[in-house]
């Protein structure tokens, strides 16, 4: 979301890393697939945006190059918001390292298992530092 209202901002770079480089991957699932499609069509995201392409079109484009977990995996109540508990159990079933957000709910969780959630900034430094 953040990155399709802003693509020069920390998320856009991790999506810009994504697209250019191959170094990590995307993975959802369809429920995420359908709640940012949902949260792309909100009038506020839509004024707020920086790019003018159609937002259902420009998040296709990552979502063909994701990979997608199974709907297998369900994990105990991890946030304040169970609806973001899908984000940890998609990376468990892909075994992913981190889960990127920002959202204060999922945060406060830190780590689940061996996945870490962390912010954009924090994924950017974390990367950073194993490459030197």
């Amino acid at each position: 979301m953040s990155t399709y209202i802003n693509p020069e901002g920390t998320p856009g770079q991790i999506v810009q890393m994504f697209l250019r480089d191959g170094s990590s991957e995307l993975v959802l699932s369809e429920p995420i697939i359908a709640e940012v499609l949902e949260a792309l069509a909100y009038p506020k995201v839509l004024k707020a945006a920086r790019s003018k392409t159609d937002p259902a079109l420009w998040f296709e484009d990552l979502v063909v190059l994701s990979q997608l977990c199974g709907d297998d995996v369900t994990v105990k109540r991890i946030s304040a918001n169970p609806d973001d508990d899908k984000y940890v159990a998609c990376a468990i079933d892909d075994r992913a390292t981190f889960v990127v957000s920002g959202d204060p709910d999922l945060l406060t969780a830190g780590q689940h298992e061996s996945v870490r959630i962390v912010t954009p900034r924090s994924f950017l430094s974390s990367i950073s530092s194993t490459d030197l």
